[in-house]
Order: C-alpha cells, then structure tokens, then sequence
C-alpha cells in the first residue's frame, strides 16, 4: 500500500526523487500520467496496465467521452526507470499542464503516487477535509 506526504523539490533538470520507502516499488520501471484534479499520478507498468489501461480499452471507441479519457491519459503518458539515487525525470509539458513548479508533495493514494504542487495540494486538501463528512456518507449510501 501507498500512502503518506512526502514533500520534495525537483532539481534543475525536473527530476524527481522518489521518496525513500517507495523506491524498491518502482526500481524496474514505472509510468507517470495526468492525474485527475491537476496532479502527476505514478503508477508500476502493472499497476497502469490493471487501473487505467485495461478499463480504458474496454470503453466504446465510437464514444467521444471514450476517445477524450483515452486521450487524456495516453497522450500524457512516459514510461521511465529511476537512476539508482531514485530519481526520474518528469517532462516539462507534463509540469505545465497540471501547474507544477519546483516545490511539490508526493501523496501515496493506495495503489500510485500522485504528484502535486504542494501550494495546489494544501489547497485542494482544504477543500476535501470541509466536504470528507458529506462524501462518506453519500458513499455509504451507495453499498446499500
């Protein structure tokens, strides 16, 4: 399991080290995509293969929500292997189109990492903890 806040700064050449605890996970290769709510999510080859690329092969290539997910992710996509110091660059377009600078927070989300600028992240996080209540139950709702 992934988890944890872990806030880091990216080198001048937009390498990321990866936290400590999580780098034998993505010692053989990992994947960074767009995430939702303009993070950088990090997943294992497998884990993408399992979460976002199997579901989205099974959507209806004749739907134009179905092209624009496809999209979203895949045109986004670099697969990398870390340097032996844990690091992995990440593409600048990648920074830009979510809002990432040089100060960010790595969040372990159970199965991926998610990348965030960390002003974005304390922001965003604000937001949840006022509305985490309300969510939890309209989700235990839904098992009824």
């Amino acid at each position: 399991m992934l988890s944890g806040e872990h806030e880091h700064t990216l080198d001048e050449k937009n390498r990321l080290t990866l936290p400590s605890r999580f780098r034998s996970r993505f010692a053989e290769g990992l994947v960074i995509t767009r995430g939702m709510e303009n993070c950088l999510s990090i997943f294992t080859p497998e884990e993408f293969s399992q979460s976002i690329e199997s579901r989205l092969a099974k959507l209806d290539p004749l739907s134009r929500e179905s092209r624009d997910m496809r999209r979203f992710y895949f045109s986004g996509t670099v697969e990398a292997v870390p340097d032996k110091q844990g690091r992995v660059m990440v593409p600048q377009a990648l920074m830009q189109k979510v809002g990432i600078e040089r100060e960010v927070l790595v969040a372990g989300v159970l199965d991926h990492l998610e990348v965030w600028d960390r002003s974005t992240w304390r922001d965003y996080m604000k937001q949840v903890e006022e509305n985490v209540e309300n969510a939890a139950e309209r989700i235990a709702a839904q098992r009824d």
